[in-house]
């Protein structure tokens, strides 16, 4: 079992930016592609972004390109995303996910592993 946990989320101002982390324990994070979804309040789970096991190949939701940038250190077992001039649109719990899928994907249900989640607030 590949076990997620996400780290960095918090409350802030418009205009900030933030750094979110996603450690994986359990099995070899390097041969997993990892993806960030979002569930704000009453809404659906939105996909981000994904990247492979390499993170050569990414790919970004049309919302999310500019502000939002997906990465990994397989080193450290830790994929990131970095979020920048936050918007109080982006107040949702973010998730992050793994799945051993090759191509990389948006769908949510190819995603097998998932972390409980990291809050990020934006307001004035």
């Amino acid at each position: 079992q590949l076990e997620l946990v996400e780290s960095g989320g918090g409350s802030v101002h418009p205009g900030a930016s933030l750094r979110l982390s996603c450690t994986g324990s359990g099995r070899p994070f390097e041969i997993y592609q990892v993806a960030w979804f979002r569930q704000a309040p009453g809404k659906d789970r939105e996909y981000i972004a994904s990247l492979n096991w390499s993170g050569r190949d990414i790919k970004y939701a049309d919302s999310a390109k500019g502000r939002f940038t997906i990465s990994r250190d397989n080193a450290k077992s830790t994929a990131y995303l970095q979020i920048n001039n936050l918007e109080p649109d982006d107040t949702a719990v973010y998730y992050c996910a793994a799945t051993g899928v090759a191509l990389v994907t948006r769908a949510l249900s190819d995603y097998r592993f998932w972390g409980q989640g990291t809050q990020v607030t934006v307001s004035a």
